[in-house]
């Protein structure tokens, strides 16, 4: 079973938000944190992305997936890119987190539609 990662991003958006508005101390806390911990700095906001999505697949976090797919793509990283990514993580994490690899490539694919068509 595919998960649709455009749709499950726009559905953690919506939700974390309602947090925010419930929880306004720590989701604020963690939405400065986050902010702060992925603008441009010694290491571009793309590359902290792609680390970001590396320790997601390899701690096999599907939400993380959703969120620094979108956020690396945002920031510019290409499929090879977070293909490299893909690697690293499953150097870092093993057996389990090639299995959310894969969950990664369908998360790239539905990103990236428009080159998912050249590379399938």
């Amino acid at each position: 079973m595919t998960t649709d990662y455009v749709a499950y991003h726009k559905y953690l958006e919506e939700r974390l938000t309602q947090l925010g508005r419930e929880l306004p101390g720590p989701m604020t806390g963690f939405a400065r944190l986050r902010k702060k911990a992925a603008e441009d700095g010694a290491l571009s906001a793309k590359t902290k992305e792609l680390m970001a999505l590396a320790i997601g697949i390899a701690v096999r976090c599907e939400g993380c997936i959703a969120y620094h797919v979108h956020d690396a793509v945002k920031a510019g990283a290409t499929r090879q890119e977070l293909l490299e990514t893909i690697s690293v993580a499953i150097m870092m994490g093993g057996g389990p987190a090639s299995m959310y690899a894969a969950h990664a490539l369908d998360a790239i694919e539905q990103f990236m539609p428009e080159l998912s068509q050249v590379t399938s």
